[in-house]
């Protein structure tokens, strides 16, 4: 990995020089790397990231910082772990607050998960989704992938808008992916105006213009465990998921 040193001086809202060239071949060349974070040294970089949710239950798991950790060779591990009174514990990194972008090319990195029960992601989310009913101004649920080894060769991408009650919709895609287990993988999400791109490994996986969001979102990273991985009785913990990096990209001005 190539080295990101924070100082106080330093704009951490702007790239790191030594990436900031790179770009997909995928996506538009007018584009240019405007925020990233590639997992260097041995602690979440906090003026990037928030801990997400921490302390709230959400279904079989509890939110823990505790579940989220740097190895110093420039990767990020958020983890399912189970104590010995049989309580799970999951992870959840954040940008509300701090970075909300509208549109761009947002691009991770990662390894997936191992275990039956866990679902890990990477996805975009507003803070008024379902406020109005209107996606446009309130934003949408961007899920650029998830996964889970109860499908552990499908990769889905996943929409969500008007809320998580009553008026909530969805429209989403499944992936077949046999080589998703096989190391790490690129997930990529193009957002524009008129619609949302998807991709794997630089390819084209889905592509729609339903409940386009045209305002700003955050950024999260994540393990669930609400039942939709399997059951989690049926895993051995800890697992975890593994992220290399989160890049964004915008037009050039």
């Amino acid at each position: 990995m190539l080295t990101l040193q924070a100082c106080a001086h330093k704009d951490l809202t702007s790239p790191d020089s030594t990436v900031a060239s790179i770009l997909p071949d995928h996506i538009k060349s007018g584009y240019q790397m405007v925020w990233n974070d590639e997992f260097d040294g041995t602690s979440v970089n906090m003026a990037k990231w928030n801990f997400r949710a921490e302390g709230t239950v959400r279904n079989y798991g509890t939110v823990s910082r505790q579940t989220i950790s740097l190895d110093g060779s420039g990767h990020l591990a958020i983890k399912v772990t189970k104590d010995s009174n049989g309580k799970y514990y999951i992870g959840e990194l954040g940008t509300a607050g701090i970075y909300e972008p509208t549109y761009g090319y947002f691009e991770c990195r990662a390894k997936m998960n191992k275990q039956l029960g866990p679902h890990v992601a990477f996805w975009l989310q507003s803070s008024d989704m379902g406020k109005t009913l209107n996606p446009t101004v309130d934003g949408t649920e961007i899920d650029i992938f998830e996964y889970h080894m109860k499908t552990p060769a499908i990769v889905y991408h996943n929409l969500h808008w008007n809320g998580y009650g009553t008026n909530h919709q969805t429209i989403g895609k499944q992936v077949p992916y046999p080589d998703i287990q096989s190391g790490y993988h690129q997930f990529g999400l193009e957002w524009t105006k008129d619609e949302y791109i998807f991709y794997i490994d630089g390819k084209e996986t889905w592509r729609t213009a339903t409940a386009v969001s045209q305002r700003g979102e955050y950024l999260i990273l994540s393990t669930e465990l609400t039942g939709w991985g399997g059951d989690p009785a049926l895993g051995n913990f800890p697992d975890e998921v593994i992220f290399d990096y989160v890049r964004v990209y915008q037009a050039k001005p």
